[in-house]
Parts: C-alpha cells; sequence; structure tokens
C-alpha cells in the first residue's frame, strides 16, 4: 500500500467530502423538471436547513474527529486511512442504499430531493474543515 504523510491525508478526506457533496446535489438538480415549483421550492429550503443543520450537529463534529485521528500518526501511513476501516462498511452501505433509492422508483423525487441536497450540503460545507486545518498547518 502506498503510504503518505497525514497532511496528504486530510487533503484527500477533504476533497472526497467536497466531490460526494457536489455529485450529491448534482443528482439533487436532475430532479428539477419532474417536480412541480412548490415542490422544488420545498425541497430547496428543506434541503439547505437539514444540510446547514446536519453539517453544524454531525457531519463538522465527525470531520473534527477524523482531523485529530489522522493527526496523530506518526510518519507515513496507508493513503485509505483518511477513514476508518469501519467506515468503509458504512459508505459501502450508503452507497447502495443510494443507488436503490435512486433506482427503484420506492422513493418520491420529492422526498429524495431535500435529502440528497441535505446530505450533499453538509458533506460540502464540512469538508473546509479539513481545508481550514490544512491551512492553518501552514502557519
Amino acid at each position: 500500500m502506498p503510504k503518505v504523510h497525514k497532511n496528504v491525508l486530510i487533503l484527500i478526506a477533504g476533497i472526497l467530502w467536497t466531490g460526494v457533496g457536489i455529485l450529491l446535489n448534482f443528482f439533487a438538480s436532475r430532479w428539477i423538471p419532474v417536480l412541480s415549483s412548490g415542490e422544488l421550492i420545498f425541497g430547496i429550503i428543506l434541503g439547505i436547513a437539514g444540510g446547514a443543520a446536519i453539517a453544524y450537529f454531525g457531519f463538522g463534529k465527525l470531520a473534527d474527529k477524523n482531523i485529530m485521528r489522522i493527526d496523530a500518526y506518526e510518519g507515513k501511513v496507508c493513503m485509505w486511512a483518511f477513514q476508518k476501516w469501519q467506515s468503509y462498511i458504512l459508505i459501502i452501505f450508503m452507497i447502495s442504499l443510494g443507488i436503490f433509492m435512486r433506482t427503484s422508483g420506492l422513493v418520491p423525487k420529492i422526498i429524495l430531493t431535500p435529502m440528497y441536497i441535505a446530505i450533499g450540503l453538509a458533506l460540502f460545507i464540512s469538508s473546509f474543515r479539513y481545508y481550514l486545518f490544512l491551512f492553518k498547518q501552514k502557519k
């Protein structure tokens, strides 16, 4: 396994959180044509409010824990160590659940839209904790 400096792990985590946040909002944007204007406004407002709450109460704290865990590493470490190995199981489950919900047609887009906006926005906002940590390291 390739080994990298801990700051590279923090950068990888930040980039992935940013990228997934953007991707989830891209998925939500593809559902705009199937929603009425009222449903769209409802979905966006609920998604933004939910995303802010998730970022503040959940993902932001998780990002801080990840940063502290990674910062405690000494020397170079495996480049996949930006997440605990148990988190990979959760990630695979969440990706599978998302694919199922998007493709099965069992979950209406009026429900998926605010969910995807909220989680995507929360990941995007919380990803900046990684970048802020690296910026403070430079000083």
